[in-house]
């Protein structure tokens, strides 16, 4: 092996395993017909003149498992809360009681179901070719390395392959994971 070429593995590593925690947040977000706070997180209220998230003007709970609560801190502040939540295309109907807002998660049907493993799996694909940039990028570092023995390249080429194949491996499970939770009734 040749003591002039270093590929930085652990950077690829890294920029991969970042692709794949993208797609949990996402994944996170997506409406499973069971309560999660995290499907709150995309949700932007206008608070204070700007967008904010919502945990960050109120306390998110789960008390059960078809319900969200957010506990307003600012009474001024619940009318533009359950506005941004009836705005985030959730489809879910804020209820009112006083301060405390509740989200009754209604059971998804079949149609909704079908048309989440969709968006899951172009969340998926998105991750996948995060990954393949990735190794794209790695690809040229190796070709544009000077002097490298063919042996060393195709040594350095099959290393960034495996990574590849790992990082996609895990994408398709989680990808297949959520699906059948979306899809369990």
């Amino acid at each position: 092996m040749s003591d002039e070429f270093e590929l930085d593995t652990d950077d690829l590593e890294r920029r991969m395993d970042g692709a794949i925690a993208n797609l949990r947040t996402e994944f996170a977000s997506l409406r499973t017909g069971r309560a999660s706070a995290s499907m709150l997180e995309p949700v932007q209220v206008e608070a204070y003149g700007q967008m904010t998230p919502i945990n960050q003007v109120g306390t998110v709970n789960v008390p059960e498992p078809r319900m969200v609560t957010i506990n307003v801190w600012d009474k001024g502040l619940v009318n533009a809360v359950e506005k941004a939540i009836r705005n985030s295309g959730l489809g879910i109907n804020p209820q009112m009681n006083g301060t405390i807002i509740m989200l009754p998660i209604p059971e998804l049907n079949e149609e909704r179901r079908k048309e989440l493993t969709k968006v899951a799996a172009q969340y998926a694909e998105n991750a996948r070719v995060a990954v393949r940039n990735v190794r794209q990028d790695g690809m040229q570092q190796i070709k544009k390395a000077d002097k490298l023995a063919e042996d060393d390249q195709k040594f350095w080429e099959q290393s960034v392959q495996e990574m590849t194949d790992a990082h996609i491996k895990k994408i398709d499970g989680a990808l297949e994971a959520k699906q059948s939770e979306i899809m369990q009734v």
